[in-house]
């Protein structure tokens, strides 16, 4: 089994998406204690240290990891908020930068928004790489869509890898499998229909396409929701009332657009149904919404741990 450790993991998407790809979490470091909680809730054998990354040290960890990871705050760079990049006191990844300096993992998967690729934050991206290289790794970065990897719904992400210069083999992002993609309607058919709604085969028809991105928001968002009104738009197109999230799916005399549930959303985001985000709505949407869709976390994980295993197999 190869082992992993991750900062600001969260709710758990990218966690989850790497322990199915084979790699075992000796340590997921998470801020906000309610993360904490889901995360040690759904996973107990999982080492949760429930603490500010500034305050977390990967000395101890040096020469026993294989992949660190990370899912830094997206905030600095995101197009929906200000994008003050460096100058963002939300700004991760100076810390992921000492902290891959503290470890030496072997490899390197950080992801972020596609703000990040903005010509703003250029001079800060090439710093950054360069940062990366200069501790000793092979990087590359690319923009993934979550459709393309099983996930039904745009989500355009970065996704920064590095292999460590002492492994030989090249590293490949994963092959885009879109057909093997759902589109709303499919994925969410028996949720939809659960309390016996006569309107689900007619809406399954209309939710014939991907969804747009989901949003997670903050702390200072108002209710749950599906986002701006440009969002709500395009639910609207797929027979959505994005307006606010219900608490279950439409009963049986429902008339109207129906609402997603935070379970419906959940998956849309590529979460299996097991996975528990609490009883408390507008925090789960949150969770939801900003979490790195595990299939996708997944594909890239597999790529890189046949990078891995092949060097230590040819030795």
């Amino acid at each position: 089994m190869m082992t992993s450790i991750e900062i600001c993991a969260g709710a758990g998407g990218q966690a989850l998406g790497l322990s199915m790809a084979g790699f075992e979490h000796i340590a997921l470091v998470e801020y906000e204690k309610e993360y904490c909680q889901i995360l040690k809730k759904n996973r107990p054998d999982w080492n949760v240290i429930c603490a500010d990354v500034k305050d977390f040290s990967g000395i101890e960890f040096r020469g026993k990891v294989d992949l660190f990871s990370g899912g830094v705050p997206c905030p600095p760079f995101s197009i929906a908020g200000k994008q003050l990049g460096k100058e963002d006191e939300r700004d991760l990844f100076p810390e992921a930068i000492r902290l891959i300096e503290e470890i030496k993992p072997r490899a390197v998967m950080l992801e972020n928004v596609r703000g990040f690729l903005d010509p703003i934050f250029a001079e800060y991206r090439t710093t950054l790489l360069n940062q990366i290289r200069d501790l000793g790794y092979k990087v590359q970065i690319k923009l993934l869509n979550a459709s393309d990897y099983g996930v039904p719904q745009l989500r355009p992400r970065i996704v920064i890898v590095g292999i460590r210069n002492d492994i030989r083999a090249s590293f490949n992002y994963p092959l885009k499998k879109p057909e093997n993609t759902k589109n709303v309607g499919e994925t969410l058919a028996d949720l939809m229909g659960a309390n016996g709604w006569p309107g689900t085969s007619d809406w399954v028809k209309k939710a014939n396409t991907i969804a747009p991105t989901i949003v997670g928001g903050s702390k200072k968002h108002g209710g749950p929701d599906l986002g701006p009104v440009r969002a709500r738009k395009a639910w609207a197109k797929l027979g959505i009332d994005g307006i606010s999230i219900a608490n279950e799916a439409p009963s049986p005399d429902f008339v109207g657009m129906p609402k997603l549930t935070s379970r419906m959303i959940a998956r849309i985001q590529g979460f299996p149904d097991t996975w528990d985000f609490g009883k408390k709505k507008t925090i789960a949407c949150r969770m939801i919404g900003n979490a790195f869709p595990p299939p996708v976390a997944q594909a890239v994980g597999e790529e890189i741990r046949k990078i891995l295993e092949h060097e230590s197999f040819y030795f």
